[in-house]
């Protein structure tokens, strides 16, 4: 029989989170228990669209009172820590949304106090459980491509208000001091983890940001960044915007080799060899337990393995970083060596 699992909610104001309590509704041997936030709105959600009678004030208050198995955790960028600390502390395994922190020291933070305790610590990149994101780093880290020498993703919407995100979730977003900065940290994040899954933590970095729209709540941070990030044999390109009213008009995420290019050109895959014919083919679905974060975080637990990829403490940590460095340039207009 498999084991059953007690998952507390610490936090809600991410909006990934009610997607991901379904993805755990859906494992079948995990119940979520409890959940704590200090905003009553959120906790009247997760009560009425989940079933969860036992919430709580606050995540510390839930994680001190409940046994519990397992967290998510879904607050600001800044609470990653606190949260993660408080997990380990009390040998809880935790997923945390996107990006990893607002920090670096943060992130390091979230990283040291699960190694510390033994616990797993995933950080929930969507990207990761896509078929189309799987196949192009299969291809990639097979050698498909030869040496990589260019990544580039470009994530963007038309904003956080137009997208229609909650107001707690705006506000997180829109609060330097909660989200680190604005597009660039919440979307040039994703293109960031891709560099540093692919090609590993860069020698230096640069970045813009600027405020290009009309929706003022964004004119505190910058609603556009762009980060270059520079390896020895490479080049990594982050983009993010809140300001695109379209879908994508090109190939994206897209990765040059030596050999070749791969890339996602709207629903197909699109490789590119020398002297060969393109090709342009479906991926293939997803399988287990790459399907979703939840899957993924019990199969690590129940096989003693940690948690590898896009979604390791260590490739987040470096994406990061990558983060950190193109802000400190954004706002100095230095190009910043790392380590930081």
């Amino acid at each position: 029989m498999a084991k059953s699992y007690r998952l507390g909610v610490a936090c809600l104001s991410h909006d990934h989170v009610w997607n991901e309590l379904v993805h755990w509704q859906k494992l079948g041997n995990v119940e979520i228990v409890a959940g704590g936030d200090d905003e009553p709105e959120l906790l009247a959600k997760l009560q009425a669209e989940f079933g969860v009678t036992r919430v709580y004030n606050s995540f510390q208050e839930m994680i001190a009172k409940e046994d519990l198995d397992l967290i998510q955790a879904a607050g600001g960028n800044s609470e990653g820590a606190d949260i993660v600390e408080a997990a380990a502390a009390r040998g809880l395994h935790v997923i945390s949304e996107k990006p990893m922190a607002s920090t670096l020291a943060i992130a390091e933070r979230m990283k040291a106090a699960a190694e510390k305790a033994g616990t797993l610590l995933l950080i929930n990149w969507p990207n990761a459980w896509s078929a189309h994101w799987q196949e192009v780093e299969r291809r990639v880290l097979a050698g498909d491509i030869g040496e990589v020498r260019y990544t580039r993703y470009r994530s963007a919407h038309n904003g956080p208000i137009a997208l229609g995100c909650a107001p707690q979730f705006v506000r997180d977003l829109t609060t330097p001091e909660i989200n680190g900065a604005g597009a660039l940290m919440d979307y040039c994040c994703y293109a960031a983890n891709f560099a540093a899954r692919l090609l590993g933590v860069p020698e230096s970095v640069m970045g813009m940001r600027g405020f290009l729209g009309t929706e003022q709540a964004y004119a505190i941070s910058d609603d556009n960044g762009i980060i270059v990030a520079k390896y020895p044999h490479a080049f990594g390109m982050c983009e993010g915007s809140w300001t695109q009213p379209v879908g994508y008009a090109e190939t994206n995420p897209l990765v040059y080799g030596s050999e070749g290019a791969i890339g996602v050109m709207g629903d197909q895959i699109l490789l590119k060899k020398p002297d060969k014919p393109d090709e342009i083919y479906s991926p293939p679905a997803t399988e287990y337990p790459h399907r979703s974060a939840p899957e993924y975080l019990l199969y690590c637990l129940e096989n003693s393995i940690p948690v590898e990829g896009f979604c390791s403490p260590t490739i987040s940590r470096n994406a990061q970083e990558i983060l950190e460095a193109g802000l400190r340039s954004a706002d100095t207009g230095q190009t910043q060596k790392l380590p930081l």
